[in-house]
């Protein structure tokens, strides 16, 4: 018997493996696991070459079918996850002993992409998240640790120990979790970034527009789930304007390279409303 199927065998019984354990926002961690185990053979001009996925669904007892229904989904988690590890990157060629935090990690394992040997890492989200990972993942070493998070706590900033104004930059990545914050919340966590934040600092985040609000029952995919989009940018000097000392760095429109038809309508939406439909975002705090 391989290693694999007896480890999947003994997942089965632990309740910590079973999505019914996990609240209706967690439980779309269901969606980008799908893609990256998956996708790379879909659409192999974004593939991003997850070592841990398949495995990881096969531990699950799940064959993805459900969140693999919409190419379109599948190709938006590829190219945004490329983009965050693009922007994580950048950052550690100019900080290469230094810390990227995923801020609601789900199941993403963003350190096999990014451990150049001297950079460290914070996984980070909700206990019965990490209870997960703990079961599905390399366990932590010194320099790739998990830490529980909550994004709706004002001290999340402190509660990671994260450096302060005077400190080395950091490099935070939040994948497929602000939409589902309230715009309260949201200004909390970029008004904490702007306060707390070593100059420097980045942080990326992917997010659809305000006209989403309300509407995951006509998403192809979330509505699969019970969670509920309740945030999304109206205009980009939402975020320009957020803390005195945030920037927007850039707003990378996901779906552009899905189709010529993604790309022109993409480009018109954002023509007319001033804001991309679906965009990674990444401040910078100066």
């Amino acid at each position: 018997m391989s290693s694999v199927t007896s480890r999947a065998q003994a997942s089965q019984a632990d309740p910590r493996l079973h999505y019914d354990a996990l609240a209706a926002v967690p439980s779309t961690l269901r969606i980008p696991l799908t893609a990256r185990a998956f996708g790379d053979a879909m659409f192999p001009e974004v593939a991003v070459g997850d070592a841990h996925a398949v495995r990881m669904m096969a531990e699950l007892d799940d064959d993805g079918q459900t969140w693999l229904e919409d190419p379109a989904c599948v190709y938006g988690v590829l190219a945004r996850t490329r983009r965050f590890r693009d922007v994580a990157q950048d950052y550690l060629q100019t900080q290469p002993a230094g810390q990227v935090v995923n801020l609601g990690c789900g199941l993403s394992h963003y350190f096999q992409w990014l451990d150049n040997g001297r950079a460290r890492m914070i996984d980070a989200d909700l206990p019965e998240v990490l209870a997960m990972r703990d079961l599905l993942l390399p366990p932590a070493t010194a320099r790739h640790t998990q830490q529980v998070l909550d994004l709706r706590s004002d001290d999340w900033w402190a509660s990671l120990a994260l450096p302060d104004r005077d400190g080395t930059p950091v490099c935070l990545l939040s994948e497929g979790v602000l939409m589902y914050l309230k715009p309260v919340q949201v200004q909390a966590l970029i008004h904490t970034l702007g306060e707390r934040a070593p100059a420097g600092s980045v942080f990326a985040f992917d997010a659809l527009c305000w006209l989403t609000v309300g509407q995951a029952q006509v998403h192809p995919l979330v509505r699969h789930t019970t969670a509920e989009f309740t945030w999304g940018p109206r205009g980009l000097a939402e975020l320009r304007e957020a803390h005195p000392r945030v920037r927007l760095a850039a707003a990378h429109e996901v779906m552009d390279g899905f189709s010529t038809g993604h790309s022109f309508a993409g480009s018109a939406f954002r023509f007319v409303t001033g804001v991309p439909f679906y965009a990674v975002y990444v401040l910078q705090v100066v």
